[in-house]
């Protein structure tokens, strides 16, 4: 026999694999991991500690204020809103 060359091995083994099974690799949407020091592992995870409980915190605000019924609205204590009801209409 004469030897085949890789890339032709490479391709029959593959069809022979296709032929075996219908297992299938899932695509790679990421770039494969990396190894991390300690201290980069440690400063990302505070890092989306942080993030956590800041996104936590407003979603516990937010819940809060519906339960509340509370409504933000605009004070303008110099402006033209407070100053409406002090307006005198002549009827004449």
């Amino acid at each position: 026999g004469s030897p085949v060359p890789a890339e032709e091995r490479r391709l029959r083994d593959k069809k022979h694999l296709d032929d075996i099974t219908a297992a299938r690799l899932p695509p790679l949407y990421h770039s494969p991991a990396k190894l991390l020091s300690i201290e980069e592992s440690i400063a990302i995870q505070i890092q989306q500690k942080e993030a956590y409980e800041e996104m936590q915190a407003k979603l516990a605000a937010q819940k809060l204020a519906e339960r509340l019924n509370i409504k933000m609205l605009r004070f303008e204590p110099e402006g033209e809103a407070s100053m409406q009801y002090r307006e005198v209409r002549d009827e004449d």
